[in-house]
């Protein structure tokens, strides 16, 4: 298992380089196929104190990708909550895998397509507090663009993804169909799919 530890807009001392190690080391007990895991470190000078310093941890499980993210006063106690969201998801995870294997799945693939899939967790991603202070032409800014290689899975697969990374939608490519599809989290809590057509 790799562990890359980065620092944006800075170095990592080693002091915190070696904590993060042993304290990320301890996500691979839930599964055995960690590949890789990486913990992005960065300090936002203009937000509050207490929330300053962030710590983004993703760990790239086969066919999975788990993220934790926290904000905190320094990096250490970011460290630790981040640590905290990704043990609470490869958990579920690991509980997931264990039900497949036994024959009783979470979900089942037309479940989630009408939403009436089980809960999904938000792993609580702190937003910029500034943000709503800004002018409404910036808010629609394109500030970050991400490329990903798009598989095909079905819906059950997509939502536990997405639940996986604590995000509120998941682009896929439909397994049943061959189209590009998005599972998004409705506001009433339940989940909704798009499918291209044409």
């Amino acid at each position: 298992m790799d562990i890359v530890v980065v620092g944006k807009h800075g170095k990592v001392d080693a002091e915190l380089r070696t904590l993060t190690s042993e304290k990320v080391e301890r996500v691979g007990k839930f599964a055995k196929d960690v590949r890789r895991i990486e913990v992005d470190y960065e300090h936002h000078p203009t937000r509050r104190a207490e929330d300053s310093h962030t710590c983004e941890i993703l760990v790239h499980v086969r066919q999975h990708l788990v993220k934790g993210t926290a904000a905190a006063i320094e990096y250490e106690i970011a460290l630790d909550r981040a640590v905290d969201k990704v043990d609470q998801q490869m958990r579920r995870l690991h509980e997931r895998r264990v039900g497949q294997r036994n024959g009783s799945r979470a979900r089942s693939a037309k479940a989630a397509g009408n939403g009436d899939a089980a809960e999904l967790i938000d792993v609580g991603v702190d937003h910029d507090a500034d943000a709503e202070g800004q002018a409404e032409d910036a808010s629609r800014t394109l500030v970050k663009t991400k490329q990903f290689s798009v598989k095909p899975m079905d819906a059950a697969e997509a939502a536990l993804q997405m639940e996986l990374l604590g995000h509120d939608f998941f682009l896929f490519t439909n397994a049943e169909t061959g189209s590009a599809s998005v599972i998004y989290r409705r506001r009433d809590g339940r989940l909704g799919l798009i499918e291209a057509t044409g």
